[in-house]
């Protein structure tokens, strides 16, 4: 892949990045609000999708990562 063309997809990489992990931050902050109300049971049950987002957010940094392994082998 060339040089051109590496930077930005880890840009647009990293912007994916940040939406999963903003949207895992909105999603505790719904179950932390359900805790604090005193439904437990409902503030795990909402947690529950965050699993998801963390997951893929921690395979598009592994892709990231290689991009930007590639783009420095090419200096």
């Amino acid at each position: 892949m060339e040089r051109a063309n590496l930077e930005p997809a880890i840009k647009l990489i990293i912007a994916e990045i940040h939406t999963r992990l903003s949207e895992a931050t909105r999603i505790a902050k719904a179950a932390e609000a359900c805790v604090q109300n005193g439904a437990i049971a409902e503030g795990v049950e909402v947690s529950m999708d965050i699993e998801q987002l963390i997951y893929e957010a921690g395979r598009l940094h592994d892709a990231v990562s290689l991009l930007n392994r590639m783009r420095r082998d090419q200096d």
